[in-house]
């Protein structure tokens, strides 16, 4: 998805491939297969790029110190990024700069565990520190008996990080980028709605929030991107409390393009994938405001259905207006292989722009036209 926009501004994107199938080999002229886990891998595959940048957080923080060393121009650095690939790094970085942030302790046993959640009640959530993402990594334990079943997640890592379970309305993202420069843009607040841990809708900007919190959240995600040292995309993944202190708290960081700002290739003056590429070149960044009164992304996940390009017909014919963006991966289960994104030309339209937006993603998803969407879309012409 960074690459049509890095092929408008006229730069080459290259790309360090996992495999030969993954889908980003498709979309680049250059993409090497290679191991990020592997120092000579980057060593190589950095020579010649004016930035190396990324699009996960797993490339271990000892190889990029070795390529800052080696003269690669990193962006983020390793020192902003750690705060993204380990919580408890980020909780850390986020108490010092006196931000919101739920109760929090690193847990190195499961008396320790124990001892967390009597302190601060029940139930808690534990983490893995590294690697988890889309609800891996993440469970409830409701009481001190409970605890026991989490002997093997101290065996495979410790400590993990013990968080207070949050009571909150909903879930929102402020997504930002910086410069190396030190320019920085916020895109607006959004709405975002999880399923099984899974990002499956956004809404932007989120309906219905006071003002004084999405300005406080936005503040909030700029300060910690300058502070930290950010270069590139960063989203602050957010808890809504209404009522209590500034109206949220701070759940997680990614420094990257992130599924939440994926709403923005559609739905504001420039996408975060443009954004990105700027940022970490140490560009101007454009304008983030959004360009109609609402817009909605809804992802779609592996289904039944193989075959996606064959219910386009379908699913396209049902709402022109629909964006559709695959991703060319193997359809698998679960698997996070697309989204659509549709602007509503009226807040008030907030529940139809929804409807017509799961409508597109579930025919594609299914491979048919769902009776309900049939009769409505028949209703609507």
């Amino acid at each position: 998805m960074m690459a049509p926009p890095a092929t408008a501004l006229g730069f080459e994107l290259r790309v360090l491939a996992e495999g030969e199938d993954v889908s980003a080999v498709a979309a680049v002229a250059t993409a090497p297969v290679g191991d990020y886990k592997n120092l000579d891998a980057l060593l190589e595959f950095s020579k010649g790029v004016d930035v190396l940048t990324f699009d996960h957080e797993h490339v271990p923080t000892e190889h990029l110190r070795a390529l800052i060393d080696a003269g690669v121009n990193v962006q983020p650095g390793p020192d902003a990024l750690v705060n993204a690939q380990d919580k408890l790094v980020m909780r850390a970085a986020i108490d010092r700069l006196g931000l919101p942030n739920p109760e929090w302790s690193a847990v190195h046993t499961v008396d320790e565990l124990v001892e967390f959640g009597n302190r601060i009640g029940w139930p808690v959530v534990l983490k893995t520190p590294r690697g988890g993402y889309d609800g891996k990594g993440v469970r409830i334990i409701d009481t001190a008996d409970d605890a026991a079943d989490s002997a093997a997640w101290f065996d495979a890592m410790s400590p993990l990080l013990a968080e207070a379970k949050v009571d909150f309305s909903r879930e929102l993202s402020a997504l930002v980028a910086r410069t190396p420069g030190g320019e920085s843009r916020a895109w607006p607040v959004v709405h975002t709605i999880q399923v099984d841990g899974v990002c499956d809708e956004v809404i932007a900007p989120a309906q219905n929030i006071p003002v004084e919190v999405a300005a406080a959240a936005e503040e909030a995600a700029l300060r910690i991107a300058n502070d930290l040292g950010v270069t590139g995309v960063m989203a602050a993944e957010l808890f809504e409390t209404p009522g209590v202190g500034a109206g949220f708290l701070i759940n997680e960081l990614a420094m990257r393009p992130h599924n939440t700002g994926h709403w923005t290739q559609d739905g504001s003056v420039t996408s975060q994938f443009e954004q990105h590429l700027r940022a970490v070149l140490d560009l101007p960044l454009g304008a983030t405001d959004a360009l109609a009164p609402v817009t909605v992304m809804k992802n779609f996940l592996g289904g039944d259905n193989q075959d996606l390009f064959g219910a386009f017909p379908m699913a396209l014919a049902f709402e022109p207006a629909a964006k559709v963006h695959c991703y060319g991966k193997s359809v698998r289960p679960g698997r996070k292989i697309g989204h659509v994104n549709l602007v509503g030309t009226s807040v008030a339209d907030v529940d139809s722009v929804r409807e017509r937006a799961t409508a597109v993603a579930n025919i594609i998803r299914n491979g048919h036209m769902p009776a309900q969407a049939s009769l409505r879309r028949h209703c609507d012409i």
